[in-house]
C-alpha cells in the first residue's frame, strides 16, 4: 500500500507539473484543478478588477498573457494581465460557461444555444454551430415546493458546459441533453450523444476517452473519436422531490480513476476503463456540485448546504480532513503548490493551506462587504431569516437571486505567476495577489 500512495503522489505532481497551458476549465484536459507556478500563501493586494454587465460564474481561462471568460451580459471578453479590455463579443444569451483556447481559437457555449469559436485575438466569429437549444434542469413538484404537479426550473442548475478541446475536435454538454464533438477547426459535427436529460457538466478527455455526467444521473465515458458508449454509471435517483439526483460536478481523471460529484450527496471514484465504482464518500444529503480537484493522493473538494471542505484519501476515499466553512460551495477548488483556492457562496476567496486546511488569507467581493438586504450575518454566513423570508416552501428562485446579490464566488479561481483571477455574481473578475 506505500508503494501505491507513492506512485499516486508522483503521478498527481506529474500532472501538476504538466499543467501549464491553463487554457481549458479545471487547468487541463483531465481537469485535475492543478496550477503550475507560484504559491501565493499570502494576501497583498487587490491588483484590479475588471467590471462587466452581469454576474459572473464562468471561470477565467489564460494564454499568452491574455484571460478569457464569459458573463451573464451575454458576453465573452479577453483582457490583459492588467485587466485591460482587448475585445469583447457579444452572444445571444448569458454565456456561464468557462471558454476553451486552443490554437488561437476561443471555444464557448452560450445560453442562446450556439457554441462559438473566436478569433482568440480580436474576438471575430470564426464559426458557429447550433444546438437543439438551452435549458434548466426543471421537473415537478422540486425540491418538495407546491404546487407539486408544476414544472419548476432548478435556480442552482447554474452552470453552462464548458467545452475541452483535443486532438482536432472539440467537446461540450448542451441542455438538449446532448454530448457534442465538432471539428475545432470548421464546426463541423463529427458525432452526439443523446442522454435523458440536461447536460450541464464539463466534459474530461484522457487517452482517447471522453467522461461527463447528466443530470439524468448517469455517469459517461464514450469513445472520443466515434462517440460510442464504452460504459455508464447510475449514480442515485430522487423521483418524488428530485433533489438527490443528477451529476452536476465535472469530472477529474487521475491515474485510471474518475472522480466526480453528485447531487445524491456522494463523492464517486470509479475506475476510469470499466465503470466499476471503487469506492464513494458520502456527504449526508449534501450536494457535491464543486469539480474535486486531486494531488498528492488526495481528493479536495466541498459540499453545498452543509458547507464543509474535505479532503479524502484518493486510493480508498477515507476522510483525511473535514473542516466547517461559513457558506455553502459551488466553486471548484484550484492547487497552486502547497495551496487550495476555493471560492465561496458569501463572497469569499479562501485560501487554504494544503496540509493543515487551515484559512491561511481570504479576500471578500466588494458586493459582499456591502452585504444588501443584510443577507449575510457579521461573521459572513447566511442570515437565513433575510435569505429564506417566508420559510423554504418560498419559489427557490427568489432565495437564489438573495444569495447571488452578496458577490457569491460560482466561478473557480486561476492562478498565473502569483495572481489569482475569478469572476463573481457582483459582476466583475478579480485579480488579487
Amino acid at each position: 500500500m506505500k508503494n501505491l500512495t507513492l506512485l499516486f503522489a508522483l503521478v498527481g505532481a506529474c500532472a501538476a507539473a504538466n499543467s501549464h497551458a491553463q487554457s481549458m476549465f479545471r487547468g487541463d484536459a483531465a481537469h485535475t484543478g492543478n496550477y503550475a507556478g507560484k504559491s501565493p500563501r499570502q494576501f497583498h493586494r487587490l491588483k484590479w478588477k475588471f467590471t462587466t454587465g452581469g454576474r459572473i460564474v464562468s471561470s477565467p481561462v489564460w494564454q499568452d498573457g491574455v484571460i478569457y471568460f464569459g458573463s451573464d451580459d451575454g458576453s465573452v471578453y479577453a483582457v490583459d494581465a492588467d485587466g485591460r479590455q482587448i475585445w469583447k463579443r457579444v452572444t445571444g444569451g448569458p454565456v456561464s460557461a468557462t471558454p476553451a483556447v486552443d490554437h488561437g481559437v476561443v471555444y464557448v457555449g452560450s445560453y442562446d444555444g450556439k457554441f462559438y469559436a473566436l478569433n482568440a485575438h480580436t474576438g471575430a466569429p470564426k464559426w458557429k454551430f447550433s444546438t437543439g437549444g438551452e435549458r434548466h434542469f426543471e421537473a415537478k413538484g422540486l425540491d418538495g415546493l407546491q404546487p407539486k404537479n408544476q414544472t419548476i426550473a432548478d435556480p442552482y442548475d447554474i452552470y453552462l458546459s464548458s467545452p475541452v478541446v483535443a486532438k482536432g475536435l472539440v467537446y461540450f454538454g448542451s441542455g438538449d441533453g446532448n454530448l457534442y464533438a465538432l471539428d475545432a477547426n470548421s464546426g463541423e459535427l463529427r458525432w452526439k450523444f443523446a442522454t435523458g436529460d440536461v447536460v450541464h457538466a464539463s466534459p474530461a478527455y484522457v487517452n482517447g476517452v471522453v467522461y461527463f455526467g447528466s443530470w439524468d444521473s448517469y455517469f459517461y465515458a464514450v469513445d472520443a473519436t466515434t462517440g460510442k458508449e464504452k460504459w455508464r454509471f447510475h449514480g442515485g435517483e430522487d423521483p418524488l422531490i428530485h433533489n438527490q439526483v443528477g451529476f452536476q460536478s465535472s469530472p477529474a481523471v487521475v491515474n485510471g480513476i474518475v472522480y466526480t460529484g453528485c447531487r445524491d450527496s456522494n463523492l464517486y471514484a470509479i475506475d476510469a476503463a470499466t465503470g466499476t465504482e471503487k469506492w464513494h464518500f458520502n456527504n449526508e444529503s449534501s450536494w457535491v456540485i464543486t469539480s474535486p480537484a486531486v494531488a498528492q493522493g488526495k481528493v479536495y473538494f466541498a459540499t453545498s448546504d452543509s458547507a464543509l471542505y474535505h479532503v479524502v484519501d484518493a486510493l480508498t476515499g477515507k476522510p483525511v480532513l473535514r473542516q466547517e466553512g461559513k457558506a455553502f460551495v459551488f466553486s471548484s477548488p484550484a492547487i497552486v503548490g502547497d495551496l487550495v483556492l476555493i471560492g465561496v457562496t458569501n463572497g469569499t476567496l479562501e485560501a487554504r493551506d494544503i496540509a493543515s486546511g487551515v484559512v491561511l488569507w481570504d479576500f471578500q467581493t466588494d458586493a459582499s462587504k456591502q452585504n444588501p438586504g443584510w443577507v449575510l450575518t457579521a461573521d459572513r454566513r447566511f442570515n437565513k431569516s433575510m435569505l429564506f423570508r417566508s420559510g423554504w416552501q418560498e419559489p427557490s428562485a427568489e432565495a437564489t437571486s438573495r444569495m447571488l446579490s452578496v458577490g457569491s464566488i460560482f466561478s473557480s479561481p486561476l492562478v498565473v505567476g502569483g495572481v489569482v483571477y475569478f469572476g463573481s455574481t457582483d459582476g466583475s473578475l478579480y485579480a488579487v495577489e
